[in-house]
């Protein structure tokens, strides 16, 4: 179908709003349509037809588009769509999301965050001026901490690409600088993106290594696509990628780990669950023995330094020994030698 206008018709001249409006209606009424027949519709350019389907997209509607056999594309609205009735929210309800939304502040800067705040402010657009102000209340009701986070702000366009890569599950390649190690280029199937205390990891299938890998996000440098999508196995989990580990890394065996607390802080043992398979056990003169089978003797050990001087670790062995090693090179330390 040409581009071209009809001879003797007059372009039509009204804003971008009210042209938004009659591509939504085009696109609802019909199985789909292709940019050609956008734009002698709308007489407008092919440019500015792209540039209102990406604006529809941001919108939040589900636009998708699929090649034809003849090679043009044709755009169209998930079916059915329009006739899911509108989302609704009680104060409850939206005072829970303002809750959530405060635990990724750490994220400012990044895509993610941008995200959140088009969110809210599609919430607070389709609400009247009085309940805006009450959810601004709401905003301030809950109000998170962060300690030690990361700023992921200067990798804005990283995280967008991967991003994309997890949407589409296209293959990427990384170049990635360990702690303390060279950097290395991985060929990776993106399929989680894990948080973990106030970071992020990206978890996939490293064809490099031939194996489930962890990538912490600040460490990687750069990031392009590959050509090859991937499908993820039907057996994955977001397991597979810790293992047994007790928090993130899985090295070595999995071990039972036990632990004495004494009195002063076993309030503090009983109020939070450690382990999802943890045992307590009431201790004698009060103190509290904590029991859990896990992978990642530093991870445990980083863990249990923070409790001492009320924590004695009774097994296993190794673990014991390394502990004591640790306390004895903090003594040496502090003490200058």
């Amino acid at each position: 179908m040409s581009s071209q206008r009809k001879v003797g018709r007059q372009p039509k001249k009204y804003s971008q709003a009210a042209r938004l409006h009659d591509l939504i209606r085009i696109l609802e009424n019909r199985y789909g349509a292709t940019v050609e027949e956008l734009v002698e519709e709308c007489e407008v350019t092919r440019r500015t037809i792209y540039r209102d389907l990406k604006a529809i997209e941001e919108a939040g509607y589900p636009l998708i588009s699929e090649r034809q056999d003849d090679g043009q594309v044709l755009y169209s609205f998930i079916e059915g769509y329009n006739k899911i009735p509108p989302i609704t929210f009680s104060l409850e309800e939206l005072m829970t999301l303002y809750l959530c939304r405060g635990q990724l502040d750490f994220l400012q800067g990044t895509p993610f965050h941008d995200d959140l705040e088009a969110i809210f402010t599609r919430f607070r657009s389709s609400l009247p001026p009085r309940s805006v102000a009450h959810l601004e209340r709401l905003a301030k009701a809950s109000a998170p901490r962060f300690h030690g986070f990361k700023d992921y702000s200067g990798q804005r366009q990283l995280l967008t690409d991967l991003r994309q890569a997890l949407l589409k599950q296209q293959r990427i390649e990384i170049a990635y600088r360990p702690a303390k190690r060279k950097r290395n280029l991985y060929q990776v199937d993106p399929y989680t993106l894990l948080f973990f205390k106030n970071a992020l990891y990206l978890g996939g299938y490293a064809h490099n290594r031939e194996a489930l890998r962890l990538f912490a996000v600040e460490r990687i440098e750069s990031l392009s696509f590959l050509p090859d999508r991937f499908e993820v196995p039907e057996d994955y989990s977001a397991t597979a990628l810790t293992g047994e580990a007790f928090g993130l890394i899985d090295d070595g065996a999995t071990q039972q780990v036990e632990l004495q607390f004494d009195k002063e802080v076993t309030y503090l043992i009983r109020e939070r669950i450690w382990h999802p398979q943890q045992q307590l056990q009431k201790g004698a003169d009060g103190n509290l023995i904590l029991r859990f089978d896990a992978a990642g003797d530093k991870e445990i050990l980083s863990w249990v330094y923070s409790f001492v001087p009320h924590v004695r670790v009774l097994g296993p062995e190794s673990l014991k020994q390394q502990f004591i090693a640790g306390l004895m090179r903090g003594l040496e330390y502090q003490n200058g030698e």
